[in-house]
């Protein structure tokens, strides 16, 4: 199972303080990751992406982002290394890969985009070759082409895009990106009851167009947890000594919004568990909504929810999830990563 990173902010940032300074940067959660359900196999060693919009587009210039991708190691690659001491952007995909669906390739590596949108996925499509076929005869002939790869997570990006009313369009609005995600979702799960298909899926996507960030921490099961998803927001990502770093919250302004697969930093305040089979929106004027999905797999046990305005807002995570992660910290706190030199 993968580990992926996200980062918008109003200041563009350099994309080592996530990539590569932090104890537990996503470079050290390669081959130490703390956090998976599939705890035999630590390794994310099959390959990495890294994704970012460029900080100074020109206005004439359509916005389309830039992505590095290797079938190394994300720890033995130093053109990673190099580059993350040079590229400042203020939206930043981040991903290492575990190979459940296809082979270890670049065209088989996180993220990918579309146009201005960019898609990374954690986790896997249970029994994916039951629905293969049904998936791909349901895209039009572009969405279908445009596939390059042999991965679910690469379809499921396909299958997203249809659900979108053009998504060769230069802009899109928050909800639409969210209705679509939802859709996708809908969508695997008809498909899968339709061929019989009990195995619960692990679906955390998360997709942007460069503005709007949508992301989802989701399983197809009532009592199973999905795949590890946090965030952490304030007004800036510091570093106070090497390889440590904080969320500060100067204010009640949201400057920066970082979601990880697993925390970044050692500080606990820092981040909040994205609770099981719920969606996190991140505006372009870095409002964080997080809501629950309300389908057959929902279940009010795995959080509690507030309303504010029109919207259901999630905003205390399922006590299994919180107990797993104060264990993880306390582990994480008594051994801590080694730094990648």
């Amino acid at each position: 199972m993968c580990r992926f990173l996200l980062y918008k902010g109003n200041q563009p940032i350099l994309l080592a303080h996530l990539i590569t300074r932090p104890k537990h940067s996503i470079v050290n959660q390669s081959f130490d990751s703390r956090l998976r359900l599939d705890t035999r196999r630590p390794l994310n060693g099959d390959g990495f992406g890294v994704g970012w919009y460029d900080n100074e587009s020109q206005e004439d210039e359509p916005i389309t982002p830039c992505i590095f991708t290797s079938v190394t190691p994300a720890w033995n690659n130093i053109n990673l290394v190099r580059l993350a001491e040079k590229i400042r952007s203020p939206l930043v995909f981040a991903h290492v890969r575990a190979s459940t669906s296809g082979s270890v390739s670049e065209t088989n590596c996180h993220p990918w985009s579309y146009g201005r949108l960019m898609w990374m996925h954690n986790g896997g499509i249970a029994e994916f070759e039951k629905i293969k076929r049904k998936l791909q005869n349901s895209l039009s002939e572009e969405l279908f082409l445009f596939v390059q790869g042999n991965t679910d997570s690469e379809w499921a990006f396909a299958l997203f895009l249809s659900f979108l009313s053009n998504p060769n369009a230069n802009s899109f609005e928050h909800q639409e990106l969210k209705e679509a995600m939802l859709k996708t979702i809908a969508q695997l799960n008809e498909w899968a009851e339709e061929y019989d298909i009990t195995e619960p899926s692990l679906l955390n996507f998360a997709v942007t167009d460069g503005e709007t960030v949508v992301c989802i921490r989701y399983t197809s099961s009532k009592t199973e947890e999905a795949a590890s998803l946090y965030f952490s927001s304030g007004t800036r990502f510091e570093c106070y000594r090497p390889g440590h770093y904080r969320m500060v919250k100067a204010d009640r302004r949201e400057d920066i919004v970082v979601v990880a697969s697993e925390p970044l930093t050692f500080e606990k305040a820092d981040w909040l568990t994205i609770p099981t089979n719920n969606i996190l929106v991140v505006t372009p004027k870095l409002n964080v909504l997080l809501q629950p999905i309300k389908d057959k797999f929902y279940s009010p046990e795995r959080g509690i929810e507030v309303k504010i305005g029109d919207e259901d807002v999630a905003i205390i995570p399922e006590p299994k999830a919180q107990l797993f992660k104060a264990q993880a910290e306390e582990q994480m706190q008594q051994d801590s990563p080694i730094l990648v030199g």
